[in-house]
């Protein structure tokens, strides 16, 4: 993996993970203000890509919510799975994820699209889902998703806070 991708990746990880800081910190409605966020450092508007990349999202949290873990990487984006080895995904998500307890409810805030995701040249959605489990009730997933060259988004990243 390039130093500049892994750089790429550590910025988005730490912006998602700034974005979830400012929400807590501001307590204030979590999906509203990540949007915010999101929208404050200069992304666009596309409606129709914003839609596709919260279907896919959504698509793609469900296979988690089904602890489907290996359908869930094998679906994720190309970039995923080569800076994800499958094995390390196995074994990671499942300690993320149990410990939220089941899955009972999630709505969908806002949908981010961007052209650049680090260093990254695309098109990306991130989407900020208001999700309630059994352990946890107000966890904020954070699901981007990338516009692949066959045309179809795949999951990019996630997280859960």
């Amino acid at each position: 993996m390039k130093p500049s991708f892994r750089l790429a990746l550590l910025a988005a990880a730490l912006l998602a993970t700034a974005f979830a800081a400012r929400a807590q910190q501001a307590h204030a409605q979590p999906v509203a203000l990540l949007a915010q966020a999101a929208a404050d450092s200069g992304v666009v508007s596309n409606p129709e890509y914003e839609k596709a990349g919260q279907i896919a999202a959504n698509a793609w949290l469900l296979l988690l919510d089904r602890k489907d873990w290996g359908t869930a990487w094998d679906a994720s984006s190309g970039v995923f799975r080569e800076n994800v080895p499958l094995g390390a995904w196995m074994d990671n998500v499942p300690r993320l994820r149990d410990p939220l307890g089941k899955f009972v409810e999630r709505d969908a805030g806002e949908a981010v699209y961007k052209k650049t995701l680090g260093t990254r040249q695309g098109d990306f959605v991130t989407v900020f889902f208001n999700s309630k489990f059994a352990n946890k009730a107000d966890v904020v997933e954070t699901v981007t998703t990338v516009r692949e060259p066959d045309g179809r988004w795949r999951v990019t990243g996630y997280t859960a806070r």
